[in-house]
């Protein structure tokens, strides 16, 4: 149980004709680790290497490191750099370089829609994730349920813009002599340019405009559709990751997800992105993890707060919650998907977390936070400004 105090601080992905097996990958250590972040350190030590095990990764073994969690991003990529910014793995020079040592920073999924900028998010924290294994962290993503409706062709929610980045993405993809791994994380780089140049022919369309957004939806469904680039990429993601004994899910993990496998929804929501799951017997599409408002990126359990919720509804809530974490070895559980106005919060004991504070223009454009993990307590890293007006929950567990 945790125990709550108050203190001041605080080309084309390459495809496989087989499904994909469970692997486990050790991600080397560097000799020595010093985390430094608001005003919070570490000492230096040499740590053990990241375990991962499964494909999408679904266990993660971080022996003593920091772990970070961000929530939603909404294709917000200015919102992104300064949440990362602020919890020290980005560089602040404009040249998105990891700064967080042997830090694991989780996305908690919902990169795409409401904003113009998802492509490029994708491609920055692929960047940063490959640099950080080079120092011994890592960088990790979980789908969302915006991920999941992209991959179905679900663009309801896509802005104008992220038409146009698909369009100028699969031009730029066409273009390049390098492999998919070297002009994806390139495109971060290359995006605002080629941004600053669309803007400035828009002009020229005139009348030509709905022949360029049907280019834009084209593009989209080149990119997202089931084993295209993009839905590929995002196949190498989980919808629910447990580093050490916490377990990060986009909407919330039910007790019935569980017992389903964690590892088997993963894999399932991999092969139906990577385009494998077309002519097998089992549905297309992953019921239990990306349909209906039960499912591991729609549930939003965990994360409502209505005024109308009485006691026994919440106690309810609570034993669901406390029934998953048992059932997933886990200590507490960090979702996102539902915006929190008061910002990241936790409740029921400070077994979930909630992490979306709808930092993306798209949606409430709000100040970013992110939820800081070390040696089992967590505390919410907030801006300066905010740092020294209130005080911030730090939660040890035991």
């Amino acid at each position: 149980m945790a125990s709550l105090c108050l203190m001041n601080s605080l080309p084309v992905p390459p495809s496989s004709s087989h499904s994909p097996k469970l692997t486990e990958t050790s991600l080397p250590p560097s000799p020595l680790v010093l985390h430094s972040n608001n005003n919070h350190s570490v000492s230096a030590r040499a740590l053990k290497p990241i375990v991962v095990s499964g494909d999408p990764p679904t266990f993660v073994s971080a022996p003593g490191r920091r772990i970070l969690a961000v929530g939603d991003l909404h294709g917000d990529l200015k919102q992104a750099r300064s949440a990362l910014e602020m919890a020290g793995v980005l560089s602040s020079d404009g040249q998105d370089l990891w700064t967080g040592g042997e830090t694991v920073l989780i996305q908690v999924g919902d990169i795409l829609d409401r904003g113009e900028e998802e492509i490029a998010i994708l491609s920055l924290l692929r960047s940063l994730d490959k640099q950080a294994k080079a120092k011994g962290g890592a960088v990790f993503q979980v789908n969302g349920n915006h991920e999941t409706m992209n991959v179905e062709g679900d663009f309801r929610y896509v802005d104008s813009g992220a038409f146009d980045e698909c369009n100028d993405f699969l031009e730029y993809v066409n273009d390049s002599e390098d492999g998919w791994e070297e002009t994806f994380t390139g495109w971060v780089d290359v995006f605002e340019r080629w941004k600053e140049q669309r803007t400035m022919s828009n002009s020229y369309w005139g009348p030509w405009n709905l022949v360029k957004r049907q280019k834009g939806v084209i593009a989209r469904s080149i990119l997202f559709r089931p084993g295209g680039p993009l839905a590929r990429e995002l196949a190498r993601h989980a919808v629910v990751l447990k580093v050490n004994d916490w377990v990060f899910c986009h909407g919330g993990l039910l007790p019935h997800h569980v017992a389903y496998g964690i590892e088997k929804m993963n894999k399932e929501v991999s092969e139906w992105m990577r385009g494998l799951r077309q002519n097998d017997s089992t549905p297309n599409i992953p019921f239990i993890a990306t349909r209906g408002y039960d499912s591991v990126v729609w549930n939003r359990l965990y994360s409502r707060d209505a005024p109308d919720l009485v006691d026994y509804q919440d106690k309810q809530v609570c034993s669901v919650l406390e029934e998953t974490l048992q059932a997933v070895g886990a200590k507490a559980m960090v979702v996102g998907h539902t915006p929190q106005s008061i910002g990241v919060n936790c409740k029921y004991n400070c077994s979930i977390w909630r992490v979306d504070v709808g930092m993306s223009s798209g949606v409430l454009n709000s100040r970013p936070e992110v939820l800081e993990i070390i040696d089992d307590k967590a505390r919410v890293i907030r801006s300066k400004r905010d740092r020294y007006s209130e005080e911030l929950q730090v939660v040890a567990y035991t």
